[in-house]
């Protein structure tokens, strides 16, 4: 099905049937956080824009491409108590809070060539210091990622382990990938420029996690961080070379970059 306003997309996401719905347009949701359930594929055609967020909760099975974010009010994309989990080649944009938040024992999230620009706090995993029911969950997947001058959260991961970060394209971050509160994170294969602090064990106030970085390059950055070591990662997968990492996510990351 194809919508063209924010109430069609609202109504469609909350449906109790499997859907593809395209998106098309420049659409004003009816909440600053809609509800998206189960079986749900979601794709943006030619340049669909959201002003609001969408709310992946106590879902399976949910797809989100192709779309641009843009002046949020809350997250653009929470993903709370769900599992099977796709968010791929979209834009976020300048944004109020999270552009990708993932917490509250949610599991096997894929999170790829996406980009996030004119933004501040990017990609939270976990909810709090003290949530730690997320233990033995959040076992996501960031990869082919533009984080293009946002600042933080690339992610900031708490518990999830193994944490799986590879083949990025980082520029001007205060800082990259966190891990804390014994999390576990592979960092790998990505391109780091201009980032102050490209790994940290440990922030804020929150304890340390363990991370492991390697084969990643940096460029007029800081010095990694890495401590202890990762559960394996639990599929077969190939790491760019990450010389070219620049240039590949450059050219194919956000909204816009595909065809639908």
């Amino acid at each position: 099905m194809t919508v063209t306003s924010g109430q069609a997309l609202a109504d469609a996401l909350e449906s109790s049937s499997p859907l593809i719905i395209r998106v098309q347009g420049s659409l004003t949701m009816p909440d600053a956080m809609n509800d998206v359930r189960s079986n749900k594929t979601v794709l943006g055609v030619g340049s669909a824009t959201l002003d609001n967020g969408l709310n992946v909760s106590g879902a399976r099975n949910v797809i989100i491409r192709n779309l641009t974010f843009r002046g949020w009010d809350d997250d653009a994309i929470n993903v709370q108590g769900s599992t099977n989990v796709w968010i791929d080649h979209n834009t976020f944009d300048g944004g109020y809070d999270g552009a990708v938040d993932v917490k509250r024992e949610s599991d096997f999230v894929t999170i790829s060539w996406n980009r996030v620009v004119n933004h501040t706090k990017s990609m939270l995993l976990g909810h709090d210091d003290g949530h730690t029911a997320d233990r033995g969950h959040l076992r996501v997947t960031y990869h082919h990622n533009w984080f293009d001058g946002s600042k933080e959260r690339h992610p900031r991961v708490r518990f999830g382990d193994p944490v799986h970060v590879f083949n990025n394209y980082y520029n001007g971050a205060d800082y990259g990938v966190a891990s804390t509160m014994g999390a576990g994170v592979l960092v790998e294969g990505n391109y780091f420029e201009n980032v102050t602090r490209p790994t940290a064990v440990g922030y804020a106030d929150s304890g340390p996690g363990d991370l492991v970085q390697r084969n990643n390059v940096f460029v007029n950055s800081g010095t990694p961080e890495s401590a202890g070591d990762v559960a394996a990662i639990p599929y077969p997968y190939t790491v760019e070379n990450p010389n070219g990492i620049k240039a590949s996510v450059t050219a194919g990351a956000g909204a816009g970059r595909i065809t639908v």
